[in-house]
């Protein structure tokens, strides 16, 4: 795929907005906006501008599967791969991350997922990398990590009327949503959104936190200033929100706040906007 190409970019938009990730009933489903597309780098390719892009961005590793019965040539398949820096207990790799696999609804039954994960993985072979990582919903064959996260709803009441969040037993709606009602300041003294001057600082204190674990990437200042410091191009636009407690002059505490919104199936005539909290 090339990703530099406006129309090309539309399409994959559109394929994973239609079928990628959604619950079993089809209702409620991931929709990525053009913003998203920018600040992820494996999606990304409509500006040249080099704080969009990772250091060892590889057009190469973004794949699609195209029908060929017809001169439109849809796409019907997708997935990506970003190469990343991981290190596993005192050894560092060059891997990639893989992301966005994603199948035609009406083709998931063509066993299409396995060419393009084989296609992928010889297009890595090619760039002389030989491990890959990925995430699942599902518990996989030999998983190397696990990872739990925790909902914290900001507006319960509209997540439990187009049907996101359930009413707990034995609880009201009015409980649920004085539970959940967030306070009007926030009890953090000092915090603020994260600047360019703070990204040597920030990278030290992540680098100081992830060496607490035996597996973790490894982040350059630059590819913390893309991630951490996405700013948007359009009102809407933006991804995240990464806020700072200064604790001394060059000491700090993070935060982040990832915006991704989800649609909900027209017989439910919603749209709600999830954001992940880290």
């Amino acid at each position: 795929m090339d990703l530099t190409n406006e129309s090309e970019v539309q399409e994959v938009y559109e394929l994973l907005s239609g079928h990628y990730v959604e619950d079993n009933d089809a209702s409620f489903r991931f929709a990525y906006t053009a913003g998203f597309f920018k600040w992820y780098p494996d999606l990304l390719a409509l500006t040249n501008s080099r704080a969009l892009l990772t250091p060892d961005y590889k057009k190469e590793l973004h794949v699609g599967l195209r029908a060929t019965h017809n001169k439109n040539r849809k796409l019907c398949g997708f997935i990506s791969g970003i190469p990343i820096t991981l290190r596993i207990r005192n050894n560092t790799i060059k891997t990639v991350e893989i992301n966005f696999l994603c199948i035609h609804k009406k083709l998931r039954s063509k066993r299409l997922a396995p060419v393009l994960i084989k296609e992928v993985t010889r297009r890595c072979h090619l760039e002389g990398i030989w491990e890959a990582v990925y995430t699942a919903g599902v518990v996989p064959s030999k998983p190397i990590s696990t990872c739990r996260y925790y909902h914290r709803p900001l507006d319960w009441l509209k997540l439990y009327e187009t049907g996101f969040s359930p009413l707990p037993p034995r609880s009201t709606k009015e409980r649920m949503v004085l539970r959940n009602k967030l306070p009007e300041n926030t009890s953090i003294p000092g915090i603020r959104l994260m600047e360019e001057k703070d990204v040597a600082s920030v990278t030290k204190l992540l680098d100081t936190y992830l060496a607490k674990f035996d597996l973790a990437p490894v982040y350059t200042e630059e590819e913390v200033r893309h991630w951490l410091l996405h700013k948007g191009d359009e009102e809407g636009e933006r991804v995240i929100w990464t806020y700072v407690v200064p604790v001394r002059s060059t000491q700090f505490t993070l935060l982040m706040n990832r915006t991704l919104r989800t649609t909900i199936s027209p017989t439910l005539s919603r749209s709600i906007h999830c954001r992940q909290l880290s």
